[in-house]
């Protein structure tokens, strides 16, 4: 399939930009991400934020509900996952985290140098756990996020009250997170489950149209979803359980369910519609927690393809069926301790996470000493702009400068009629509970309008504490625009990696990724297991190439454009994954194998791509085999074809640079 406008995501659709438009990287950025709306999260939102706030209005403590409210405000954030276990963690850990923050910055409030020092101490090692993962992501921005805030608002004696109230708040909105977990204790797992052969039964409806290349990314995040989720849920849980090897087993299928779909598209078919229709049927079975009650589909094909549909679709009916067990091939966790040592080690000799940690400790370092030296009213601020937009785990650091800038803007505006015309002594209430019910649902919506809501809100809250009034308004956007400016100049001006895209080295990872599948395709020693673990890994590969192409297209020049010039690539990369994935499929229903030596001499062109990409330079190309490419029944001609054009488009003068 070639490539269209339509499919390139740095394309504007051919449409000429008006002489006042604004540049395409900047339209990007300000785009609104599409997207359920998370009702249910809403509710915990306004009830974990408003109520704490209205207890203290009764009892006349408005401070103490305050600080409960920004507990319930942090966990808010971390209310994201749709299992149980995750919830969990992704709340009370980072939480936790928080408050141990909270009390090492409220014990430097007033110390002057000595803040700077503690402050700037606990960036370093907030930056460098952000590296790990999601949740110690989330559970370096809470230390230094609170530690800041402790360090410039006075909080209530004794040491350890501030943290505990904190800690209520988060305790609230966790509790409302896992009320109906009685009830619902795997129905987050299998609608994942079921959501990835939805996806699947879309992939095969599409094979041999031009919708093919949307279904493949839509089934590459449906499988994202439901592996981290299920993972996920056994990484905290890792003793055996019969559903949930159920669950792994079932979503092991669906790889298989994709190769053929593959196969079928790469063949230039179609699949018929009882086949898709049984594929949805599977879907809907696993969503209820039933089995097809319908006949097997039987498909009069008799293509190598064809028939890899028909098994594959017969294989998970069987499965869900528990008419054998599905060996596991996604592996189990090892034991906590373990994991943990092993992270440690990898935390302390990864150049990533030195790499952040120094970013982030310089940045806050200059404004930590920039508040000390100057007399800034409410000086947290600074820092705490600081903390919230030098997080490259959540997307370009240059767009999250520019969008808390506008975001700020807009929300001091409503900030202002707020503290303007809404009086004390209770009637703040409702308004917070309007704009805690609106955060979960525009922090999907993109980080410019997360910012626009959670302003007024801080400064609703931090107002309880200091009673500042609108007074508090022109400091907040000086101190904003100050924190973005020493992001922009300490975090990514003096650091030439956050000019350059890392669209190359994500793509070559992909490839090496792809030469060991061929590898394990075709040797007859490699079991069926290690073939789907290294599908599974290109699978994720080109999610996280579409991830880092987005994020640097809203980059400014010439970063975007360096970005845009890799789409061409990616899409030849992705149609030799397409041509491999069919050789192998075909060769396992029927067709003859290539020889050893044919998937060995594919595997090593690839990875003399995956060299030019991460180099720049054209490497030298995998000797030629004696007695040509050409073999009678070539099973790896499609490939080898797609292998030189991708070379071709790597090499050529539009390639990326």
């Amino acid at each position: 399939m070639t490539m269209t406008e339509r499919d390139d995501p740095s394309s504007t659709g051919g449409a000429r930009p008006g002489r006042f438009a604004p540049p395409e990287w900047l339209t990007l950025t300000l785009r609104a991400n599409p997207g359920p709306m998370p009702r249910a999260a809403a509710v915990r939102a306004a009830i974990g934020i408003g109520a704490p706030l209205l207890v203290g209005v009764l009892v006349d403590d408005t401070a103490s509900g305050a600080l409960v409210a920004i507990g319930a405000l942090g966990a808010v954030f971390g209310d994201t996952a749709d299992a149980y276990r995750l919830r969990v963690l992704n709340i009370a850990v980072p939480q936790f985290v928080g408050a141990i923050g909270l009390a090492l910055g409220s014990s430097q409030f007033g110390h002057g140098w000595s803040a700077v020092a503690v402050v700037t101490a606990l960036a370093l090692v907030a930056g460098m756990i952000s590296t790990i993962g999601a949740v110690a992501s989330a559970s370096g921005l809470n230390l230094l996020l609170m530690a800041v805030i402790g360090a410039g608002l006075p909080m209530p004696s004794p040491w350890w009250r501030a943290p505990m109230l904190t800690l209520a708040g988060a305790g609230l909105v966790l509790v409302m997170a896992l009320l109906a977990w009685p009830a619902r204790s795997r129905i987050p797992e299998r609608t994942a489950v079921a959501d990835a052969y939805e996806a699947t039964a879309d992939l095969l409806g599409a094979a041999g149209t031009e919708e093919w290349e949307a279904a493949r990314a839509e089934v590459t995040l449906t499988l994202n979803h439901a592996y981290d989720l299920l993972l996920g849920r056994r990484a905290v849980a890792p003793g055996r359980s019969r559903g949930m090897s159920r669950l792994v087993a079932l979503l092991n299928s669906v790889g298989v369910l994709v190769e053929a779909a593959t196969a079928v598209h790469a063949d230039a078919r179609t699949v018929c519609g009882p086949d898709v229709a049984a594929v949805r049927e599977i879907a809907e079975a696993v969503r209820g927690g039933t089995v097809p009650t319908g006949p097997a589909p039987c498909s009069t094909g008799t293509a190598p393809a064809e028939r890899a549909v028909v098994a594959a679709i017969a294989h998970a009916r069987e499965t869900l069926a528990g008419a054998y067990r599905v060996p596991d091939r996604v592996g189990r966790p090892g034991a906590l301790p373990e994991r943990l040592a092993a992270g440690a080690r990898n935390l302390l000799v990864s150049a990533e996470s030195w790499r952040y940690g120094l970013r982030l400790t310089l940045c806050i370092g200059v404004a930590q000493a920039l508040v000390s030296a100057i007399d800034v009213p409410r000086s947290y601020w600074v820092p705490l702009t600081v903390t919230f937009v030098l997080k490259p785990d959540f997307g370009s650091v240059f767009s999250r400068a520019l969008l808390r800038a506008l975001g700020t803007a807009a929300g001091l505006v409503v900030a202002g009629v707020i503290l303007e015309f809404v009086p004390r002594g209770g009637w703040e209430v409702p308004v917070v509970l309007v704009l805690a019910a609106a955060l979960p649902i525009l922090s999907r919506r993109g980080y410019g309008y997360q910012t626009a809501v959670i302003t007024p809100l801080i400064l609703i809250l931090s107002d309880l504490l200091g009673h500042q009034g609108v007074g508090l308004l022109a400091p907040r956007l000086v101190d904003s625009l100050i924190g973005c400016a020493i992001v922009l100049v300490a975090g990514y001006v003096l650091w030439p990696e956050s000019w350059h895209t890392r669209v190359g080295a994500r793509l070559a990872t992909a490839v090496e990724d792809t030469a060991k599948y061929i590898e394990c395709a075709f040797d007859e020693k490699t079991d069926q297991a290690a073939r789907a673990r290294t599908r599974r890994r290109i699978y994720r590969d080109l999610s996280d190439v579409r991830t880092e192409f987005q994020r640097a297209l809203g980059e400014p020049p010439p970063a975007g454009a360096r970005a845009a010039a890799w789409w061409p690539l990616i899409v030849a990369v992705e149609r030799v994954i397409d041509t491999g994935t069919a050789a192998a499929v075909r060769t396992a229903h029927g067709a003859p194998p290539p020889s050893p030596e044919a998937a060995a001499h594919i595997a090593a062109e690839l990875r003399a791509l995956a060299a030019s990409m991460r180099t720049g330079e054209t490497a030298e190309p995998a000797p030629a085999r004696a007695g040509g490419d050409e073999e009678p029944q070539d099973a790896l001609r499609d490939v080898r074809r797609e292998v030189r054009s991708a070379r071709s488009t790597l090499d050529g003068p539009a390639g990326p640079k």
